[in-house]
């Protein structure tokens, strides 16, 4: 972190660079017109050449240190009150407009240590200050002496102590509302009832305010939900759509307001776009509403989301102000971040599980019913050779047997997968590997194919996050081969580089009913190629390119692999 980061030492070097600016052009000024020193002149130029050297020095070693001490902060403050008060008196005494530079210390002071910085200086200056004027009156009895100026500078110095510690207040105010938004916990609970239970009280605390209503409607849901945080105690209930309609005034339906007693017809601040604040008089809240929460003074807040709408009533907060309207707002566009958050995660939850559903059904259409329909094909065939051929029938359905036998353990095989987690990297490389094997020995048996398969540079991840779509990816594209383009021999090849996976699918058959090479755009725009196929490829975030003939096709598929 760079030494300006720190907020302590920007303070320190604004400082050391107003001391040095302050006491430079203060000797300029003395030294312009030298009347002013008139008590000491030769002690007052000393003192006020040594002090220049002093803060050239001391601002040349704050601006080299990274972080200031506390300590050099105090020792240097002190010091600067002590000789405030020695020129002041070897000046013009109360009179020396070196008073202003008691007003430089409390300003100092506010930058250092907030309110209390600026109290205990303004409180020392104002004792010494006080304690040079008593002794000048009433000890030295000196004739130059104007009780109205000192008493107008006395004042003067309250009224800046004052305001700087005010503003100091202000700031601390300020600093601790930013750290409690910063530490505001951001884990989602599970459902809508536990995170408004969650922002409640997260807003109750931040707000510093008893009660809060928050009212809002869920998608695709006909009600409006009510959530009530009141002194540490939660409740949530759902009300009819129209019982609170509507539940601010119509003119402050997208505002943000705040209103000192909702009660009566009184004056509301409302904030506006743009950043300034409007008047608005009249009822602000739904009567109704406001009956069942014996609302009062109350800020409300509207939440603006993709998923949810509605309000947060802050209650009987004391004090409330523009302030606490604004830092609201900041809090409540977390909330409803928070709130759209829950909902669309709902909302792909329920995607998903329909995603995983239509998967399931494709593997199962592309796999097993696929399976199905060819043995389907070869029972016809037995039939017409058991009268003839029963021998050859006989071969045939013992085939039948095997590859039901073969079904059954890639169906058992395929709930096993759904339960269980996936494996370890080497075994599912080499599953894969395997099971790409099974499957062109089962397609060759099944579909009288003569299939080649080459599987290069199959890394753990692909098998690991791909395995299932790889292997249905490759048994859908051979089928379709087989069934729709007539083919006798299709070669595989299933190959992994860098953060993708390449299949390609070669066929001798009859190819598509268009020529030439068509890439994945062309394909999607033309709406040509395999169907379930594309689909399939597209819901993974892959590509398709085909190469059509009358000597055949050939099929690249790229499938990258899955974020996360």
């Amino acid at each position: 972190m760079l030494p300006s980061s720190f907020p302590q030492n920007r303070g320190e070097r604004l400082i050391a660079a107003g001391r040095v600016v302050l006491v430079a052009f203060s000797l300029l000024a003395v030294w312009l017109d030298p009347t002013e020193p008139a008590k000491y002149a030769e002690l007052a130029y000393a003192l006020m050449t040594i002090y220049v050297l002093y803060s050239a020095l001391l601002a040349v070693l704050i601006w080299r240190m990274p972080v200031p001490h506390p300590v050099l902060a105090l020792t240097t403050h002190a010091l600067d009150l002590v000789l405030f008060t020695l020129f002041l008196t070897f000046t013009e005494g109360l009179s020396s407009p070196f008073f202003l530079y008691f007003i430089f210390s409390v300003l100092c002071a506010t930058l250092r240590w907030q309110w209390q910085g600026a109290l205990w200086t303004g409180l020392a200056a104002l004792g010494t200050y006080a304690t040079l004027g008593i002794y000048a009156a009433r000890v030295l009895h000196e004739p130059g002496f104007e009780l109205n100026r000192f008493i107008i500078r006395s004042v003067y110095l309250v009224v800046v102590t004052v305001l700087l510690g005010y503003l100091g207040s202000y700031e601390v105010r300020t600093r601790g509302d930013i750290a409690r938004l910063a530490a505001w916990r951001h884990a989602l609970p599970a459902d809508a009832a536990e995170l408004a239970r969650t922002l409640l009280a997260d807003m109750a605390g931040l707000l510093r305010a008893p009660r809060l209503v928050l009212a809002w409607d869920e998608p695709e849901e006909p009600w409006l939900n009510l959530a009530v945080w009141s002194r540490g105690e939660f409740e949530r209930t759902r009300e009819p759509p129209a019982k609170f309609a509507p539940l601010v005034a119509e003119p402050l339906a997208e505002a943000s307001f705040l209103c000192a007693d909702a009660a009566r017809s009184a004056p509301t601040a409302v904030r506006v776009p743009s950043g300034g604040f409007l008047r608005w008089e009249g009822e602000p809240v739904n009567a109704e509403l406001r009956s069942r929460f014996a609302i009062g003074s109350v800020l409300s807040l509207a939440l603006r989301g993709e998923m949810v709408e509605g309000r947060l009533f802050v209650l009987d907060k004391p004090g409330m102000t523009s302030d606490d309207l604004l830092f609201a707002e900041i809090a409540v566009r977390q909330a409803t971040d928070r709130m759209d958050l829950l909902y669309l995660l709902d909302r792909l939850r329920d995607t998903a599980a329909t995603e995983e559903r239509m998967r399931l059904a494709r593997d199962l259409h592309d796999g097993l019913l696929q399976s199905l329909a060819a043995m389907a094909l070869r029972v016809q065939t037995a039939r017409r050779l058991l009268a003839e051929e029963p021998e050859a029938a006989r071969a045939v359905l013992e085939e039948l047997q095997g590859q039901l036998a073969g079904d059954q353990r890639s169906l058992r095989t395929f709930v096993r997968d759904l339960k269980l987690a996936a494996l370890t990297p080497p075994e599912a490389d080499a599953r894969l590997a395997d099971a790409l094997g099974e499957l062109a020995a089962r397609i060759e048996r099944h579909w009288g194919l003569r299939v080649g398969l080459i599987v290069e540079r199959l890394e753990p991840w692909i098998a690991e996050t791909l395995g299932q779509e790889v292997y249905h990816t490759v048994h859908e594209a051979v089928v379709n081969a087989a069934r729709h383009a007539g083919a006798r021999t299709v070669r595989i090849r299933v190959v992994g580089c860098e953060r993708r996976v390449r299949i390609i699918v070669a066929d001798d058959g009859r190819g598509f009913p268009f020529v030439g090479h068509y890439d994945h755009a062309t394909l999607s725009r033309s709406r040509l190629g395999p169907v379930s196929l594309k689909g399939r490829i597209a819901s993974l975030g892959g590509t398709l390119e085909i190469d059509s003939g009358p000597a055949g096709a050939r099929l690249e598929i790229v499938l990258p692999r899955p974020r996360g």
